[in-house]
């Protein structure tokens, strides 16, 4: 009786509908702000200019605008959807689902930020695990033209499938899964943003006695984003440089590949990395790309966590007045 009651919280339409709104809202929200994202990846690929001072964001959608075309600031939008469909539905899916099965469990960690926090690096890791490969094809899918990749490489990127297969013949399991230890470090943003978003929403309901407009969802999505992303860019600077340096790597095999390539190489490790970009730029080397980050990032989840929230709570009314109806 208890296995089956177990696999029913496991099972519940509750999570699928956490999950399904997850996706979603995640998906509209990236369609909305994915130039920021773009102008986001060249800033954190890109070297530091002569004068050590990084470029704007309004300059780099300028360049891409005038240089490529506007269509260039949405280059890989379909496959970043889909690998975001799949992402954000597992992780909603898992954290929902952990907290459901541990609802029931009277300790101090029940419906608490300490709670939300472990949860939400349980539900990360389950879905660095399982998502990896879709953001490594995204990663070089994005950068296809861009920082000297030749055509013949180019070539093989041309979806999600065929990037997949490319890396998988090429590269091996390795490659697929190339960037996942700063990705498994990297668990602790989306939970310490569900941390913080849980425990804003929890005050937020208490303040406004169980009911929260669109607008403070957006808010307090916005909020808990920008927490967990200051505290984590570097970590994510240095993810986006592994699962890109690849392509580098092959291209430029040799004795004579330049100094500053160095951390593209396959064998370059997150802390070995993060080492370097700190004495070949300074500090400022670890946060660059930051202002595109913290504006696609917060606008982004902001927009995602109201969109959810509005998806979850209509789709909840309606099966409620489904089944009162079949009841009658």
């Amino acid at each position: 009786m208890v296995v089956a009651s177990k696999l029913s919280q496991v099972f519940s339409y509750e999570s699928w509908v956490h999950a399904i709104s997850g996706a979603a809202g995640g998906c509209l929200a990236m369609s909305t702000f994915y130039p920021l994202d773009t102008v986001r990846s060249r800033l954190q690929l890109e070297e530091p200019e002569r004068n050590g001072e990084a470029r704007s964001t309004m300059k780099v959608i300028k360049e891409i605008v005038l240089g490529e075309g506007f269509l260039s600031l949405y280059r890989g939008l379909g496959p970043v959807l889909q690998s975001l469909c799949i992402s954000n539905f597992v992780y909603f899916y898992a954290f929902h689902t952990l907290k459901a099965l541990t609802a029931d469990k009277r300790n101090l960690l029940n419906e608490s930020a300490l709670k939300d926090l472990l949860l939400g690096s349980i539900a990360g890791i389950i879905n660095v695990l399982t998502t990896t490969p879709f953001w490594v094809v995204n990663t070089r899918l994005r950068m296809r033209n861009v920082a000297g990749i030749p055509d013949e490489v180019n070539k093989h990127y041309k979806n999600l499938s065929t990037g997949l297969l490319y890396i998988a013949k090429t590269e091996g399991v390795k490659g697929l899964w190339c960037g996942t230890a700063p990705s498994l470090i990297l668990v602790t943003n989306p939970a310490l943003q569900f941390m913080m978003y849980e425990l804003l929403k929890r005050n937020a309901l208490k303040i406004s006695k169980g009911e929260i407009t669109s607008f403070r969802f957006f808010i307090i999505g916005a909020m808990a984003k920008a927490f967990a992303t200051i505290l984590t860019y570097p970590l994510q600077l240095v993810q986006t440089k592994q699962r890109h340096r690849t392509n580098q790597s092959s291209i430029n095999n040799d004795a004579s590949t330049s100094k500053r390539a160095k951390y593209h190489r396959g064998d370059t490790g997150t802390l070995q990395m993060l080492m370097e970009i700190l004495r070949s730029q300074g500090v400022k080397g670890l946060f660059r790309g930051m202002e595109a980050k913290i504006l696609q990032t917060v606008l982004t989840a902001a927009l995602m966590f109201m969109a959810y929230e509005k998806i979850n709570n209509t789709v909840v009314l309606l099966l409620k007045k489904s089944s009162t109806k079949v009841i009658e």
